[in-house]
C-alpha cells in the first residue's frame, strides 16, 4: 500500500511540478510549483513517502521537461524536503491546539527553508553567486506556496482519508 501511495504522490509531484515552468535563464533551472505537493505528501503520508514523493516525483518532472541536468541535485533537495516535512506525522502529535498548527508550521518552514538553500547552494557552485541570487525569489515563492497549500488542503484531505 505504501509503494503506491508513494508512487501516486510522486506522480502528482510531477504533474504539479511540469503544470506551470518558468525558466531561470541565469541557472539554466526553472520556477514551479511542485513543492505545493512535496509538502502536502509529507503531512499527509510521513517523512518516507513525503522524501520519495518529492525526490522522485521532482526528479522525473526535471528529466521530462528538459532540464535532466538537475535531476540528481533535484533528487537530493527534494527527497530532503519531503523527509522533513514529513516530519510532521512524526512530531506534531505530540502537541494539542494551537501549539501542534504552530509546530506543523515552523517544520514545514524548515522543509521550504532546505529546499530553497540547497538549491542556493548548488546553484553557487554551479554558476556563481549572481545567479543563485537570481534564481532566489522564485525558489522563495515556491517555498510558501508549498507551505501555504499544504497547510490549506492537508487538513482538508486528512477528513477523507481513511
Amino acid at each position: 500500500m505504501k509503494v503506491a501511495i508513494a508512487g501516486v504522490m510522486a506522480s502528482l509531484v510531477a504533474v504539479m511540478t511540469l503544470l506551470i515552468t518558468i525558466p531561470v535563464p541565469a541557472t539554466q533551472g526553472y520556477i514551479n510549483l511542485g513543492d505545493t505537493m512535496v509538502m502536502l505528501s509529507g503531512l499527509l503520508f510521513g517523512p518516507i513517502i513525503g522524501g520519495v514523493a518529492g525526490g522522485v516525483g521532482s526528479a522525473v518532472a526535471d528529466v521530462v521537461s528538459g532540464y535532466a541536468s538537475w535531476a540528481p541535485y533535484t533528487l537530493i533537495i527534494k527527497g530532503i524536503e519531503g523527509v522533513i516535512a514529513g516530519l510532521t506525522v512524526k512530531i506534531t502529535p505530540r502537541f494539542s491546539g494551537p501549539l501542534r498548527k504552530a509546530m506543523e508550521v515552523l517544520i514545514l518552514l524548515i522543509a521550504g527553508l532546505e529546499m530553497v538553500f540547497g538549491y542556493f547552494l548548488v546553484e553557487t557552485l554551479l554558476y556563481g553567486v549572481g545567479a543563485a541570487l537570481a534564481e532566489l525569489p522564485g525558489n522563495l515563492f515556491q517555498a510558501v506556496s508549498g507551505i501555504i497549500f499544504s497547510l490549506v488542503v492537508g487538513p482538508v484531505v486528512r477528513k477523507v482519508l481513511p
